[in-house]
This record gives C-alpha cells, structure tokens and sequence, in this order.
C-alpha cells in the first residue's frame, strides 16, 4: 500500500514503523474471516482492514474524530487477525501507534478518561475487584442491563466471567485492561 505520512509522525520512529506496516498490508481481506468485532458486527470499518485505512488517513494527516477512536476501540487486539494475514502485518503494533496518535488528536471528555482510569485502576487487581463484584452480586446488579455502550456491555461480560463459579483462575492482566479501554 502506498502511503504519505504526515510531517507530524513521518520521521519519527513510529512513523517508521506505521509506514513498514502499512506497506505490508495488501488489503486482501483475509482478515475479516477472523476478526470477532468484523464477524458480529459486519462494518467493515470495525474490520482490521477497516482499522488499518483509518489508521493511514489519520497518519497522512486527516483530523482524527470520535468515531475513528470508536471504531479502534472496538477491536479486542485479540490479534486473531494476524494469523491469517499472508502479508504478515504486525496489525497489533498498528493499532496502539493509531489509537495514540487519534488519543492525541481527539482527547475523550474528562469523565470518560477518569472512568477509564478507575476501570484500570479497579479491574486490574483482584483484590480491589472482587469485593465490589460481591457487592454488585449481593444487589444483583446487572451491568449489561445498564449497558449504552460496548465499554459498559464488554465490562457486564468481564464481571459475568469473573462471577462464573466453574472458573478457577480469574487471572486478568493489567495490560490486557488498558488494551480494553
């Protein structure tokens, strides 16, 4: 793919590497087969290859919008993506140099960054989630019910699997957390 940075990232070192993995991408599709946001939602934007044009636009020097940030998101960096890609694009790489610049362009509102940050915060650690999960259970609070968006309805999932009684281990990785958010 050919491809035009912007002077702001053009030679920096992300801009290196953003525009080597753009140029791998052949935009062929195969990754849409595997892509679970792809596969339940069917927006290609919300596809990897609908990421990536995104991406490219943001870094050639488009202005970055809410909706870009949505549609980056909601990818889950499950990166089953990569598996199928024959050009071998390091997509997981291009979506974290393409959600902070679009971060950097287009900052969220000050209370869905703190949100966010509590999430981190909380989620992350076991010891701090699980009380409040028992509480939220004692209530039996439904946070899917409450659900406006996919950041609400992705964390009703996460407590449903914390709150599985046939798991054992509910071990979540603070980076896997701010991944998420």
């Amino acid at each position: 793919m050919q491809t035009a940075l912007a002077d702001f990232i053009r030679d920096t070192p992300a801009g290196r590497e953003a525009d080597r993995i753009l140029r791998a991408c052949v935009h062929c599709g195969f990754c849409t087969a595997t892509c679970p946001t792809y596969q339940l939602l069917g927006d290609e934007l919300d596809s990897p290859r609908g990421r990536i044009y995104q991406i490219k636009q943001v870094l050639e020097g488009a202005p970055a919008n809410p909706g870009v940030r949505e549609h980056l998101d909601r990818c889950l960096t499950c990166r089953s993506c990569e598996t199928t890609c024959p050009s071998g694009v390091d997509y997981h790489r291009l979506i974290d140099i393409g959600r902070e610049t679009v971060e950097k362009q287009a900052p969220r509102p000050l209370v869905e960054r703190a949100f966010r940050r509590a999430l981190i915060e909380v989620m992350a650690y076991r010891a701090r989630f699980t009380p409040l999960l028992r509480i939220g259970q004692a209530f039996e609070v439904d946070l899917q019910s409450f659900a406006e968006d996919d950041t609400t309805r992705m964390i009703g999932a996460l407590c449903d699997a914390f709150a599985d009684p046939t798991l054992t281990d509910h071990t979540v990785e603070r980076q896997d957390l701010i991944d998420l958010v």
